[in-house]
């Protein structure tokens, strides 16, 4: 007698999350055809069915999204994207912080990505040049369909991606200079390509210690910090009207700035403007100010906005090799080190007293707005070629040499460059307000950063340490939020919220999804470790490995990963898909009437 195959694979007795928050249910998964075709409080018929998983004591749960990444230089060479596969990342998110590589060329890209993002900027250069045939949105959207991706990908597109392309580099990071009425119908004709191509909306940057790479226009920051607000208008009037999503970084140092970005979402004689703001972050520099974020948001929400406030659910723990750390672009003596590329000047400049004296004082100025907590006493030392400061603070090693902090330092770079490595905790240090965020109701779960700062953090697996979080409080009898919400957040509602084909698991839902042992989240998730990246050319890159906690993924049905090794499917076969906003978008000649009338 002969069977027919009823499913591809069968999830057996797991404790399966739908991603609504719902009640979570031991029950048994059927799959077919890439989509979920039963769940099932009995055994389901597994008469010709090539593969059958028991999850018996796992977590059955929707594949995360990964709402800010930076993976826009990788996903060219390596779109596998294995990093966050590996967590149960199913879903990342391209073109954060006005950066993506639509329009611009390879040097150019090379010059926005490698300083502000830390990716090594001959790398950038290189796979830019090598891999881009497009010249439109939809042209980029059916090239990386044609490559090997692992998780599904959707995108903003950046606005310093099209400022530069429109008005070129050098001029789009001049503050006396506009875009030409030309120049802004050509910006406002590729955002409404890139909404009719499904888009998720635009990304833009106010902050102003993001700095550029190269020599021409090296220390300018991103160009779209010099947008001036009739510019911005216009492209947020088409986010309004096509009901997609502005990401953006305030000017911390600009309380009009912030404000003017919670007011603009507002939609009191107009459509919102749904807006993901950076970050809601408890920051050792300024304690209170995380007190305001929430209530801020709640305010604008129920005034008729659709406001989010980006939140990275972990301790933001950075890892640096000497100087090269984002951080010191923040005042003047860091900046300017960070200025010089050369080794040699770079050095003469940290030897001169003049100079030391300059970051003294500004180390020491405790007035303005700053990310970094400036206290070289909450900075360790991990690694350096002298083993006897290593596990001290240069706080520490200055006492003991009779030195000011910044000297011992400087010193220590001196004496040993990217040799020296050291970390420290910036924010989100304190579990009791991370519970408070994780509960907010204006806050998503997101700002992982995956594929930048290569060397200085790792955060693919920050959904997982939530659901650690959440469990163990569970545990302690201190509940913050349930498991379901937690899974949630983590799924059905960013991608309810960003309108994407992702983060449920139900009955005709796609079959992306991740089996979790909860048992296994546990101390592990907080180990340091590092891998190489092949097409960084080996660049020994920060990562997290926790191949005992993630048994299992499964993207479009197909098995990806198994408890830490990926499957023959990952890097040669595409599982994942570009996932397009279902919001409508503008009329399709809208902005080609501008730039005709104006042409």
């Amino acid at each position: 007698m002969t069977s027919s195959v009823t499913y591809d694979t069968i999830i057996r007795n797991g404790l399966w999350f739908d991603g609504t928050g719902g009640p979570s249910a031991i029950r048994t998964i059927g799959i077919r055809d890439g989509h979920v075709v039963e769940i099932s409080a009995e055994d389901l018929d597994a008469t010709g069915c090539p593969q059958v998983v028991d999850a018996a004591g796992k977590w059955v749960l929707p594949g995360m999204l990964d709402i800010h990444t930076h993976y826009d230089v990788e996903v060219l060479g390596g779109p596998a994207l294995t990093e966050s596969l590996r967590h149960g990342v199913t879903t990342v998110m391209l073109g954060s912080c006005s950066l993506s590589t639509i329009h611009v060329d390879g040097t150019d890209a090379g010059d926005l990505f490698g300083r502000v993002e830390a990716i090594p900027r001959e790398h950038v250069i290189g796979a830019v040049d090598a891999h881009k045939t497009w010249r439109t949105c939809e042209q980029y959207v059916e090239a990386l369909e044609a490559r090997p991706l692992g998780p599904n990908v959707a995108a903003f597109i950046g606005h310093s991606d099209m400022r530069t392309a429109v008005m070129g580099l050098d001029r789009a990071t001049r503050s006396d200079v506009r875009p030409t009425r030309r120049e802004q119908a050509e910006m406002e004709r590729m955002l409404a390509e890139a909404l009719r191509a499904g888009f998720v909306g635009l990304s833009s940057q106010q902050l102003l210690f993001d700095k550029l790479d190269g020599e021409t226009c090296r220390s300018r920051t991103l160009p779209s910090t010099y947008a001036k607000a009739r510019e911005l208008r216009r492209l947020k009037s088409l986010l309004r009207r096509a009901g997609r999503v502005l990401q953006s970084g305030p000017d911390i140092a600009n309380p009009f700035d912030l404000g003017s970005q919670l007011f603009q979402s507002l939609g009191i004689v107009r459509n919102p403007l749904k807006t993901s703001l950076l970050s809601a972050a408890d920051v050792k520099s300024n304690p209170y100010a995380i007190v305001a974020l929430g209530p801020l948001a709640r305010v604008i929400n129920r005034l008729g906005g659709n406001f989010r406030w980006q939140h990275l659910p972990v301790p933001f723990e950075v890892y640096a090799d000497g100087i090269d750390l984002v951080v010191f672009e923040e005042f003047g003596a860091g900046a300017a080190a960070l200025h010089l590329s050369d080794e040699l000047e770079r050095n003469d400049l940290m030897r001169d007293e003049a100079y030391r004296r300059r970051f003294r004082k500004d180390y020491e100025n405790r007035m303005g707005v700053r990310v970094w907590q400036r206290d070289f006493y909450d900075a360790e030392i991990v690694a350096c070629p002298d083993a006897t400061v290593v596990g001290k603070s240069f706080g520490a090693v200055g006492d003991e040499r009779g030195l000011h902090p910044v000297d011992a330092f400087l010193d220590l770079v001196l004496d040993h460059g990217k040799a020296l490595r050291w970390r420290t905790t910036i924010s989100n240090h304190r579990p009791e307000v991370l519970r408070k965020l994780a509960a907010e109701p204006g806050v998503q779960m997101g700002f992982s950063d995956a594929g930048a700062h290569l060397r200085n953090m790792a955060f693919y697996n920050m959904g997982l340490r939530l659901l650690r979080h959440v469990r163990d409080a569970q545990r302690a009898g201190t509940p913050f939020m349930t498991v379901e919400q937690a899974v949630h957040r983590l799924t059905g509602e960013l991608a309810d919220w960003y309108r994407l084909d992702a983060g449920h698991l139900r009955v005709g839902d796609r079959a992306d999804l991740a089996i979790i042992d909860p048992e296994r989240l546990d101390e592990r998730l907080d180990d340091y470790a590092e891998e190489p990246v092949p097409q960084y050319g080996g660049l020994s890159r920060m990562v997290n490995r926790n191949d005992d906690t993630v048994t299992a993924v499964f993207v479009g049905g197909r098995r990806v990963f198994t408890e830490g090794v990926p499957t023959d499917l990952v890097g040669r076969a595409r599982t994942g898909r570009f996932l397009r906003a279902a919001h409508r978008s503008p009329a399709p000649t809208a902005a080609e009437e501008v730039l005709s009338r104006v042409g």
